[in-house]
């Protein structure tokens, strides 16, 4: 079965119920996408938890190797590695417990997909979570 978009209120709905954000594949580098994406949804106020198996400290958070290693949970993953590295990335949310599986613009894998929505994730591929929420939420959530 193809994948289909969520409708923006179903974003909107995702967004305004999640507090923490998995970003797998956080870089240290402050001029990649995932750090800049990452840091602005900081702002934002949501809780950034990075999972990167090379960094220690990411916007000043605790780095995780990989999702089971988080201690707390989580409500969104949100994920920037390439499509071929998402299906195990998904069936960590699923085996976590997170509620949503983000893959962001540009990454579209309809295994990963189906893994997660399977586990009863909600999923989104295909989309920039900051940009959703910019358009979605400019003031903030409610």
């Amino acid at each position: 079965m193809a994948y289909v978009h969520p409708s923006r209120e179903e974003i909107k709905r995702i967004l305004e119920q999640s507090a923490t954000i998995a970003v797998v594949g956080l870089s240290d580098d402050p001029s990649k996408t995932s750090h800049m994406v990452s840091e602005a949804m900081q702002r934002k106020g949501y809780r950034i938890i990075p999972v990167n198996p090379n960094a220690e400290t990411i916007l000043g958070e605790k780095v995780y190797a990989s999702l089971k290693d988080i201690p707390e949970p989580v409500d969104i993953v949100n994920v920037f590695r390439r499509p071929e590295h998402t299906p195990p990335i998904a069936r960590e949310a699923v085996e976590i417990g997170a509620k949503t599986l983000w893959l962001q613009l540009g990454i579209l894998n309809e295994e990963a997909g189906a893994l997660a929505a399977e586990g009863g994730l909600n999923v989104i591929m295909d989309r920039c979570i900051k940009v959703e929420d910019s358009i979605l939420l400019p003031n903030g959530k409610a």
